[in-house]
This record gives structure tokens, sequence and C-alpha cells, in this order.
């Protein structure tokens, strides 16, 4: 019987926040792991994650498909984590989501692999927002190739290297408003663990082949729900200003070129009209993390954990003294 040391997994996008936690979760199984990125050399925090050897990150560039056959070389299963909430420069979401997916896809499919495709809630090929349109193909061209993949759907995920609860907490930290968009939209935000979880149990053959599963949290929140969870965990207390969307967008064609934490796009706004939580249809049909036998983590279990360190300096040391 064959172990999980002698299967080689390639991983597409494994150095960043979904992926390191994907890498750590293969490596508690004994996978080798080959980690494709564009930077290598700043994959060096991986090597922690697994034993000597066992982890080994390698060049691979979407836009180049000579990268990614020779990144897929003699590997048995593709896991595609590549994906962008805002454009930038060459990265487009077409270029990354849908061509970027395909081209992995193809390379999966010419050596026979199997695949894990990493999408997310809300991908819909007749969206306005460009991401959930390109979130769609990408999803489409996967199975085009490899009609057994697995397509696993986040909601958002929160985890200590996110660029959402860490976001907010920082804007909390800054000032005295906390302007909401979408306010009313539902989420239910996921724990970066049990996304990687997840991948891991379709990693062991776990899933139903060809099916496309979602991934939420135990609890449907909106987002103002949500700012007051971090709010609480973060022990600071702000005015929330929810924005009409109209308004929104407008202050969006700006901050869409603002740096970091302030930025803000007309596509990011058009995605916060619609709620962003598992469907009916996923549930009924077992498609879900309870479905994998995975029990998801709240928000209020897991970001005190990573979140304290926005609290008033001093403060959480007495307090927990």
């Amino acid at each position: 019987m064959t172990s999980n040391i002698d299967t080689l997994v390639t991983v597409f996008g494994g150095s960043g926040f979904i992926g390191r936690h994907v890498v750590s979760a293969l490596a508690r199984r004994d996978y080798r792991i080959r980690v494709a990125v564009r930077r290598p050399e700043l994959a060096g925090h991986l090597q922690p994650l697994g034993r000597v050897g066992q982890i080994h990150a390698v060049q691979a560039n979407l836009r180049y498909p000579a990268s990614i056959e020779a990144a897929m070389r003699d590997a048995h299963v593709a896991i595609n984590l590549v994906g962008i909430l805002a454009e930038g420069g060459a990265q487009k979401f077409d270029s990354v989501q849908a061509e970027g997916a395909a081209a992995i896809a193809k390379a999966t499919a010419a050596i026979g692999a199997r695949m894990v495709h990493v999408s997310a809630i809300g991908a819909d090929a007749n969206s306005p927002a460009r991401y959930a349109r390109s979130k769609a193909a990408g999803e489409q061209a996967v199975l085009a190739a490899v009609p057994q993949a697995t397509i696993l759907r986040p909601s958002v995920v929160f985890g200590p290297e996110d660029q959402f609860t860490n976001r907010f907490a920082a804007l909390a930290r800054m000032s005295p408003v906390m302007p909401l968009v979408g306010a009313d939209t539902k989420l239910q935000p996921v724990y970066v663990g049990d996304v990687a979880t997840a991948v891991a149990e379709a990693v062991d053959g776990n899933t139903r082949p060809g099916a496309t599963y979602e991934l939420g949290g135990p609890e449907q929140l909106t987002m103002r729900e949500i700012i007051e969870i971090i709010l609480e965990t973060i022990d600071r207390k702000r005015l929330m200003l929810p924005l009409p969307f109209g308004l929104a967008r407008m202050q969006a064609m700006l901050l869409q070129f603002a740096p970091g934490g302030l930025k803000l796009t007309p596509d990011q706004v058009e995605l916060l009209k619609v709620d962003n939580v598992v469907s009916e249809a996923a549930k009924s049909a077992g498609l879900t993390l309870p479905g994998l036998g995975i029990t998801p983590d709240s928000m209020q279990a897991i970001v005190p954990s990573y979140l304290w360190r926005f609290r008033r300096t001093g403060e959480f040391a007495r307090k927990n003294a």
C-alpha cells in the first residue's frame, strides 16, 4: 500500500496566507510537498513546517506554461491556491484566476494527476464583480481539463496573517470611526486552519470527484457583527458609520490607489452587495466542512489568539496577569 511519503503534492501559491496552513496540514500527514511560487527565495518560512527535505520550493509563474509543467513533473496531486483580492500591474483577475487556473489544470491533466482547486463562495459567471466572474471562469476551466477535480469555495477566510480581521483591527487602532460598506451583508467567516484541513482531506481522497464544496464557519454574521467582534476583542469603542453603496463606490474610485489597509476597490464594493454564505444546496448535499467531518471554529474562539496585539500597550498583560 502506497504511503503518503511516496505522494508528491505541488502547491501553487503555497507561500501565501492560506498556503502556509495548507503546507503545514500536508506536512503533518507526511506528504512530500513542492511549493510552486514566483519567488522561491521568499518561501524559506515554510521549511520549519516539515521534516528535512519534505518541503521544497520551486519557481513557477502562471503566465509561463513551461514553468507550470516543470513544477508538476512527477507530481501526483496539484493544489491551486493562487488568487488576488485586487488587481495591480500584470496581476489581473482573468490572467491569475481564470487563465492561470486553466494552465495549471492543463498541466495536471497532461500527466494524469489529481487536482484540488480553491475558489471562493460567490464565484458567478454573471456577477457584476470581475473578481467573481474570474473565479467562475477558473472553476469552469479546471473541470473542463480535470473533470474529477475537487473545487473548494471558502467564504471570507480569517486567521493570524489575514488581510481581513487584522485590517479592521489596525484601522480601529488608528481611527475613532469605522466606516462600514455592506453593514448588513451576511458573511460566513471560516478559519484558515479549517480550510487547510479541507484541502488535506481532498488530497487524501475523501472528497467526491468533480464536486464543489462550500466552506463556511459555524455562524452567518453581518459585516456590522464582525466589526463588533473585532472591537470587543481588542477592547476598543469606535463609532460605526454605515456607508451607502453609491457613496462607497465613489470613495473606492480614489481608495483603489491607496496603500495597505486603506485600499478599497469598486469591485470589492460590488462583492459586498451580495451575501457570502454557504448555500442550502451545499448543506443538503453534504458538500460543506461538516460534510467532510470538520467542525468549523468560530471567530470568537480564534481571533483573541492573535488580535490581542492590537490592544493598548500593557492592557492585555494586566488583564491576563
